[in-house]
């Protein structure tokens, strides 16, 4: 990673300032290399939210497909049942007619 940290100066400031050279020049390279690991730039960012935006995608298709293939399933369960429901009213009905035959026979 490349950071736009200018240790040289801020070295130079702390010289400045009454602290030793080498305290100075230690002071500087502890906090780049701090920096360097704690810190992101901006094209690791993009990279990253390149990153995230592909794998939401990915999620977007896969919960697509997998809604589509749940209203597939639903939509032939619901067929079932309206043939089951049909086949039922069918036989009532033929039980009611057979009922309706009967008593008009005995009356």
């Amino acid at each position: 990673m490349s950071l736009m940290f200018d240790s040289l100066a801020y070295a130079k400031k702390l010289k400045a300032a009454g602290v030793p050279e080498a305290q100075a020049e230690i002071q500087a390279e502890t906090l780049v290399e701090w920096m360097e690991d704690r810190l992101s730039t901006k094209l690791e960012l993009e990279q990253v939210r390149a990153d995230l935006k592909r794998d939401i995608k990915e999620l977007d298709t896969k919960v697509e497909v997998r809604f589509k293939e749940l209203d597939t399933k639903v939509e032939v369960r619901l067929k079932e049942l309206e043939q089951r429901m049909v086949i039922k009213l069918g036989s009532l009905m033929f039980v009611a007619v057979g009922a309706v035959a009967a008593l008009v026979k005995l009356l």
